[in-house]
């Protein structure tokens, strides 16, 4: 693997590994406050957090194993476990989703004691890491190109909001008082609709990539371009590009000067495919086929 994809992954593995201790000790914090301050919310919110730590595990365990070269039984190396990775975030997610509604239903239709004022402290500083985590993540996700670090970013704030609809829950639980003690589980049953909805926008990403669907078309046009800048290069016919976790594999058809001969159509291909793998696209591998140029 080259220096720049090994130190992108470590960076991967590293805001993974940051997620996971962050999140430990937000488990630990919203279910002790939660269970003493009487509030469903903060309990709930400490399952999301569960989920976000077993999400994560995935994640770091995906990308340790996509760094792995290729081998006979898997010539384009083994990338594609980072997108899978994704999918199970994003599946994870859905399940926690359910749990922490399964479990809202019940309070709900089980009297209990308003939440104590000390729960709204905690949920300000937990909303605060968990929004600043997810910015970090998610800009370090942008920067290597991974939607599974972008996914895991996702289950950050997915955190964060169902903090923010228990602060307003508890809130409305203390403002009101009597009859109201049931505030924060609705709360916590409505942040679940976000969950849902953060969910879904990580694994249709996701699950296009396994599928080799097409990049953008802006990502497209640029290797284009870069063929097209060779001066032997008549014109780019065809142009498919696929992503292999943080890679891209690039097949190309290009038209050249249909009198010269195989030796130096041979040549221009090579020169075409050296310009793509040395740009800074993220092109781990090309394969260029030659065709004479038809006017």
């Amino acid at each position: 693997m080259e220096p720049s994809k090994i130190s992108a992954s470590e960076e991967a593995i590293r805001t993974t590994q940051l997620g996971i201790g962050i999140s430990v000790i937000l488990i630990f914090v919203k279910g002790i406050f939660g269970y003493f301050g009487h509030s469903y919310a903060l309990i709930a919110d400490a399952t999301e957090s569960g989920a976000d730590v077993i999400s994560s595990g995935f994640l770091w365990l995906a990308l340790k194993y996509a760094q792995r070269p290729a081998d006979k039984g898997h010539p384009y190396g083994h990338g594609k476990a980072e997108p899978v990775a994704a999918v199970l975030i994003g599946i994870f997610l859905l399940a926690a989703a359910a749990l922490i509604s399964y479990q809202a239903v019940g309070y709900i239709r089980t009297p209990h004691e308003a939440p104590k004022p000390f729960t709204l402290a905690v949920l300000v500083i937990v909303i605060l890491t968990k929004e600043i985590l997810f910015r970090y993540v998610f800009a370090v996700g942008k920067r290597i190109g991974s939607n599974a670090v972008k996914a895991d970013a996702y289950h950050h704030r997915s955190d964060a909001i169902t903090s923010v609809a228990a602060f307003i829950g508890i809130g409305i639980a203390l403002v009101f008082g009597a009859g109201y003690e049931g505030a924060d589980d609705w709360a916590a049953l409505f942040a679940c609709l976000f969950i849902v909805y953060n969910a879904i926008k990580i694994i249709r990403p996701a699950f296009s990539e396994i599928m080799d669907g097409a990049p953008s078309d802006g990502l497209i046009l640029k290797i284009s371009n870069i063929a097209s800048s060779n001066a032997a290069v008549k014109r780019v016919e065809k142009c498919y590009v696929r992503k292999m976790g943080l890679d891209y594999y690039v097949d190309m058809h290009i038209e050249v000067d249909g009198k010269i001969n195989v030796f130096e159509g041979h040549e221009v291909a090579h020169r075409v495919k050296d310009q793509l793998l040395a740009s800074d696209l993220g092109v781990k591998d090309a394969l260029i086929h030659v065709e004479p140029y038809m006017n």
